[in-house]
């Protein structure tokens, strides 16, 4: 069986890490490349020390175009600038490209859709956990059937997380808004302070914590006029993301080059 040659992007965090200890125990896969950016302080070391395994004899580099060299596809966990760079170079490879970054604005989701046409087969959420995905899925249903119910995403990440809301509080508003038929940009409220006056009804209110080690939980509120409903998700552990960016790169590489999403790998598109 021919394995597919993945390189892990931003080996040197933590779901660096974990995208690394997901493919090196899959059958499926085997792990060609480790890049990180440069200067970064994992740049030199061995990518199976650097997530606590045993050496894999595969050093870490901050040179795209060598890790890529051997690869059929990059789990890109980093920063939007990153990952529209190496989208690009996937596009002109023909390669699978999953992209866990967050923080994307929107000419920098334009650039990674235009590399799916160009080339790549992308596969971009801003959560990899099956679970997240299927929770996005009820959101959109319950907004739609709740329809005058306000709708509220709460948020809770670990201190060191750069970007509010989170990609997946983000996947939440942006079912809850599908289900509503509005645009989450044009109805979303990021910041409540001071006077705010009476909660505007149709929005889609959100609300960020940080704090020690958190690795991700969300809450989405629909309060009706006598009841509440609350769904929710807790990561338990990174792997979840690593398991999911795997499954992700196994079912793009069988599809034609575009850009894809969790929900289109678990057929809840179909």
């Amino acid at each position: 069986m021919t394995k597919l040659r993945i390189i892990v992007a931003g080996a040197g965090g933590r779901m660096g890490a974990a995208n690394i200890r997901a493919i090196a125990g899959h059958p499926e896969l085997e792990l060609v490349g480790a890049l990180d950016r440069s200067g970064a302080a994992s740049i030199g070391k061995d990518a199976g020390l650097l997530a606590g395994l045993e050496p894999l004899g595969l050093a870490v580099t901050d040179s795209a175009e060598q890790a890529l060299a051997q690869a059929d596809a990059i789990v890109d966990f980093t920063a939007p600038a990153a990952s529209v760079a190496l989208a690009g170079l996937a596009a002109r490879q023909g390669l699978v490209h999953i992209i866990g970054t967050t923080g994307c604005l929107e000419a920098e989701n334009d650039a990674i859709a235009e590399a799916g046409r160009a080339g790549a087969r992308i596969v971009q959420s801003g959560n990899f956990s099956p679970g997240m995905v299927a929770l996005t899925a009820l959101v959109e249903k319950a907004a739609a059937a709740l329809a005058d119910y306000d709708v509220e995403i709460l948020e809770m990440h670990h201190n060191l997380k750069v970007d509010a809301p989170s990609g997946s509080a983000l996947m939440l508003g942006e079912a809850a808004a599908r289900g509503r038929n509005i645009s989450l940009k044009d109805h979303s409220v990021r910041v409540r302070d001071g006077h705010t006056g009476a909660r505007e009804p149709g929005t889609i209110g959100f609300a960020t914590l940080r704090g020690g080690n958190v690795i991700g939980d969300h809450m989405v509120i629909l309060a009706g006029p006598s009841e509440r409903i609350e769904l929710s998700h807790r990561a338990q552990d990174r792997s979840i993301f690593a398991n999911g960016a795997v499954l992700a790169a196994l079912w793009a590489s069988r599809q034609p080059p575009g850009l894809y999403s969790m929900a289109d790998v678990l057929g809840l598109n179909d």
